[in-house]
């Protein structure tokens, strides 16, 4: 008959079933023949001696004969009779709704929360501060606090200085602007009486010139007089196209201009002289048109021309 693989299968599980029910039957045998565990019980253990009593003395003898004989246990005392129960309360009707005095509950009353462990032992566990760490506690707190009033009072003293300066330095600047206000109206009163002092001397060389005693105008020591006064028209007609008269300065106003130039008009520089009755504005206008009018005429009055020239500019719109 030829093994077949079942019939080894089956072999191997008999097998480990027998191996299994073997470890079985030692488990019970062993836990069967256990000793039983002794009692610990508190408390020295007791002892005792066997002692003849033939061998005790007389002394003990007659001790023993002289036993008092035992105290009768006390009878337990009759139970007393059971006082009347009263009846259970009887159970009031539910009112009604309209009746009831408040609504009845509706959500379970919330659980008072049990105390944090943790907590607990924190606070059990901070050691309760003695009278000398107290003490020092309290002089640290007056300490800081003394050292918080020290810095207020320090800010406040800033503060204060600051302002102090704020209001010196608004001071000053105050003196300052009153000096410069009072150096400008002296300014202008000075600059007032001189433009009165060129106003009368301008009037009385009018009036010189009114009367044919007047100077002949400067010129480069040539004979032809005719040229000369065209060429100090030309010049003055030149001038006048590139000013516009301030309304400081009046119509028929004289002012004398020093005009310094180059053959062909171009102009080196240009001043104004004695008399003059133009104000400060005036003057820098006029200035600035001889400027503008360069070249200078000079075509046809090479004759005439001069380095160096004066000018005689009435003011005309």
């Amino acid at each position: 008959m030829r093994e077949t693989r079942a019939d080894t299968v089956q072999a191997v599980v008999l097998a480990v079933v027998l191996h299994l029910v073997l470890f079985g039957l030692m488990f019970i045998g062993l836990w069967w023949t256990r000793a039983p565990e002794t009692v610990s019980a508190a408390g020295s253990p007791v002892e005792a001696k066997l002692v003849d009593a033939n061998a005790l003395s007389a002394a003990m003898r007659q001790t023993l004969s002289e036993r008092p004989d035992p105290v009768p246990l006390p009878e337990p005392e009759p139970e007393p009779e059971p006082e009347p129960v009263a009846p259970l309360p009887q159970p009031e009707p539910e009112p009604r709704p309209q009746d009831a005095p408040a609504p009845p509950q509706q959500a379970p009353q919330e659980s008072i929360p049990e105390p944090d462990p943790v907590e607990q032992d924190e606070v059990v566990a901070e050691p309760t501060p003695t009278p000398a760490e107290e003490n020092a506690r309290l002089q640290e707190e007056k300490r800081r606090q003394e050292q918080i009033d020290l810095t207020e009072r320090k800010r406040q003293e800033e503060a204060e200085q600051k302002r102090r300066r704020a209001e010196q330095q608004a001071e000053r600047e105050r003196k300052l602007a009153e000096i410069r206000s009072e150096r400008e109206k002296a300014e202008r009163e000075r600059k007032l009486l001189e433009q009165k002092a060129r106003q009368l001397a301008e009037a009385r060389e009018a009036a010189d010139t009114a009367t044919g005693s007047a100077s002949p105008p400067p010129g480069n020591q040539g004979d032809d007089t005719g040229l000369r006064a065209r060429y100090a028209a030309a010049l003055t007609e030149a001038i006048r196209a590139k000013w516009t008269r301030p309304e400081t300065v009046p119509i028929g106003a004289r002012c004398t201009l020093v005009i310094r130039q180059l053959p062909g008009g171009e102009v080196m520089s240009v001043d104004v002289g004695n008399p003059c009755s133009y104000d400060e504005q005036g003057r820098r206008s006029i200035e600035a048109a001889v400027l503008k009018a360069q070249p200078l005429p000079y075509s046809g009055f090479e004759k005439v021309f001069a380095r160096e020239l004066r000018l005689n500019f009435v003011a005309q719109d």
